[in-house]
């Protein structure tokens, strides 16, 4: 059992997989779980009025899904497709929503025990999403809380496409 602000010598040795991708120079990970499949760049059709951070919705085998690029997302510059860049699909909330990377880097395990909670100046209210930092050997992984993303505001925008 965890109590609050203590991790639990179970907690610390649980392993997390975890699909790990990079934007504008940052590593990201999100669990494994919530992946359904990651894709090449695909003709997305535009939305009007959706979301500044939706790129449109594209068709895949029949299910129309919402594309948000996570540049946007996070307040960072945009840039061109390049030949790493992927579309990882997830289910979250109920819905499946495609998220624009820079790249795919791979499956990583890693020990819940080196999992930091964010710095404060990163868990600010714009970056709620932020679950924790992953050390590992010379890096720092950025685990993302994707049911925190979106508004629930939001989340219903993109319901609606």
């Amino acid at each position: 059992m965890t109590t609050l602000g203590t991790r639990t010598a179970e907690h610390r040795d649980e392993l997390l997989q975890l699909v790990t991708f990079s934007i504008a120079e940052e590593e990201f990970g999100v669990e494994i779980l919530l992946v359904k499949e990651i894709i090449r760049p695909m003709s997305v059709t535009k939305v009007p009025n959706a979301p500044a951070f939706v790129e449109g919705v594209i068709n895949l085998r029949g299910q129309v899904i919402p594309i948000i690029d996570l540049r946007k997302r996070f307040g960072l510059a945009t840039s061109k497709l390049g030949k790493d860049t992927r579309i990882i699909v997830v289910e979250m909330s109920r819905m499946r929503v495609g998220f624009v990377v820079d790249a795919v880097s791979e499956v990583l395990r890693i020990s819940a025990g080196t999992v930091e909670p964010p710095p404060a100046m990163v868990a600010g209210v714009e970056s709620e999403f932020i679950k924790g930092v992953g050390k590992l050997d010379r890096r720092l992984l950025i685990l993302l809380d994707l049911e925190k993303l979106f508004t629930s505001m939001e989340q219903r925008q993109l319901a609606r496409l």
